[in-house]
C-alpha cells in the first residue's frame, strides 16, 4: 500500500457549550471555515483537486445533519465534484474520518482527501434530540446506553482510582493548558470567526461577526482546594464531578492527506504519515477503558514498544479512565497530553479526534518526537488508537 501524508492539520478553538464563543454559531459555519481554512493555508492546493472529504460527527441531526461533510464542504465552496460523507463512532469519529481518508489514498483510489471532525453540542445534545433505545433489549443490557459519567464512576470503583488522582490529573490537565495558552503552543489553532446576536436601539437583534482566537474553556484559576471541594454529579457519594470531566463543547477540526505522488508534484513538505490505526471493543458499562486496549493492539500491529512513542494524546473523557489507562500502560506522564487535554480544553464528541490529530502533530514538530499515538475511548464500550510518523 501507499503512503498516507498529512501535509495540513488544524482546528479551531473549543469553545463552551452554551455559554462559549460558539454558542450562537452554526455548526455548518465552523466547519465550513476550517475546511477553506485548510485548503488556503497549504500551498499550491486548490478545492478542486480533492477527491472526497470524510467528516467525523457523533450526533449527525439537525444543524449538523443531512450529510453535514457534503453540506459544509459546499458552503465553504467546493466544486460540486468534490463529494463529502459523514462518519460515526461517537468520540472517535473523527480519527475514525481522517483513518477512512487515508485508506483512500494508501489504496490508490484517491491521491488527495480530507479528514475531519465536527461538533456544536450547543446546537445538538449528547444523546441527540430524540433517543430511542430498543425497549427490549435495553431491558437486558441497559448497560449500553448509561449515562457516560456512570461509566467513569464504575472505572473509578472497578480499578480503584481514587477521587484525589482524578482530582489531581485534573489539576495538571488545566496548569498544562494554561502554560500552552500564555506561550502561545497552541500552534494548530486558526482563529475563527463566531457570531453573536445582539439589540440594537431599535429593539431589535443584529447578527455581529467576531474573531475567536483561543480555547475559552481553559480555566487558570483551578487550584487543587477547589477541585476537592466539588461534589459528585452523576453518583451519589461518588467521585467524578465537573472539575474532573471533559467539557462539553463546541469545535471543528481538518487534515489533508495526499499521496507521495502529489506532495512532491505540489512541491509541498508534509507533517506525518498514518502508519497504522485501530478499534477494539471493551464492556459498555466501563467504555473508558478503551485506550487500555486499543494502545496494545495498536503496538502490536505495527511491531513497536510503549518505550518507542515519544508524545500520546489519550481523550481525557474523565480523569477516572484516563488515568486507569495510563497506569495500566506504564506511560511516563511526562509523554501524555503535554499541553493539557479534554478537562481544560473540552471533548467535542465527533471533533475530537480531528482535534486530537492536529494538536499531536503540532505537539511532534514542536518536541522532534518520531512517533505519537492518539487514543480515546467511545461510547457504547469501544477504543480507537492512531500512529503518526512525523516526516524529517
Amino acid at each position: 500500500m501507499r503512503d498516507a501524508f498529512i501535509v495540513q492539520s488544524i482546528r479551531t478553538p473549543g469553545c463552551k457549550k452554551s455559554k462559549g464563543a460558539f454558542k450562537d454559531t452554526r455548526p455548518e459555519d465552523l466547519l465550513s471555515f476550517i475546511l477553506k481554512s485548510a485548503i488556503e493555508k497549504t500551498p499550491n492546493l486548490e478545492m478542486k483537486d480533492v477527491d472526497d472529504i470524510m467528516i467525523g460527527c457523533a450526533f449527525p441531526e439537525a444543524e449538523q445533519g443531512l450529510n453535514i461533510g457534503r453540506i459544509a464542504s459546499q458552503i465553504a465552496g467546493f466544486p460540486v465534484q468534490v463529494s463529502g460523507a459523514t462518519v460515526n463512532r461517537f468520540c472517535a469519529s473523527g480519527l475514525e474520518a481522517i483513518a477512512q481518508a487515508s485508506l483512500r489514498v494508501m489504496s490508490g483510489w484517491s491521491d488527495i482527501t480530507i479528514g475531519g471532525g465536527l461538533e456544536s453540542m450547543t446546537f445538538v445534545p449528547m444523546g441527540g434530540n430524540l433517543p430511542r433505545p430498543h425497549p427490549e433489549y435495553s431491558k437486558q443490557h441497559a448497560n449500553l446506553y448509561v449515562s457516560m459519567g456512570i461509566t467513569a464512576e464504575i472505572v473509578a470503583n472497578r480499578y480503584n482510582v481514587s477521587r484525589e488522582e482524578q482530582d489531581e490529573f485534573a489539576y495538571h490537565s488545566q496548569m498544562k493548558a494554561t502554560t500552552a495558552l500564555n506561550k502561545k503552543l497552541y500552534t494548530e489553532i486558526v482563529s475563527t470567526p463566531a457570531h453573536r446576536f445582539v439589540n440594537d436601539k431599535h429593539g431589535t437583534y443584529k447578527k455581529e461577526t467576531f474573531l475567536v482566537k483561543d480555547d475559552d474553556g481553559i480555566r487558570p484559576s483551578t487550584t487543587a482546594e477547589g477541585l476537592a471541594n466539588l461534589n459528585p454529579v452523576f453518583a451519589l457519594g461518588g467521585t467524578v464531578t465537573a472539575g474532573n470531566s471533559s467539557q462539553t463543547t463546541d469545535g471543528a477540526a481538518a487534515s489533508i492527506i495526499m499521496s507521495a505522488q502529489k506532495v512532491e508534484a505540489l512541491g509541498l513538505k508534509p507533517i506525518a504519515k498514518l502508519k497504522y490505526y485501530t478499534t477494539v471493543g471493551c464492556k459498555a458499562e466501563e467504555m473508558g477503558v478503551g485506550p487500555r486496549y486499543a494502545i496494545p493492539k495498536l503496538l502490536d500491529i505495527a511491531g513497536m514498544d510503549i518505550e518507542d512513542i515519544g508524545l500520546f494524546e489519550i481523550n481525557e473523557a474523565f480523569a477516572s479512565q484516563a488515568v486507569y489507562c495510563i497506569r495500566e500502560l506504564g506511560i511516563d506522564m511526562d509523554r501524555v497530553n503535554i499541553h493539557g487535554g479534554a478537562i481544560a480544553l473540552g471533548h467535542p464528541l465527533g471533533c475530537t479526534g480531528a482535534k486530537l490529530c492536529a494538536t499531536l502533530l503540532a505537539n511532534m514538530k514542536e518536541r522532534g518526537v518520531q512517533y505519537g499515538i492518539e487514543s480515546m475511548c467511545i461510547g457504547g464500550g469501544m477504543g480507537a488508537a492512531a500512529l503518526f510518523e512525523l516526516c524529517e
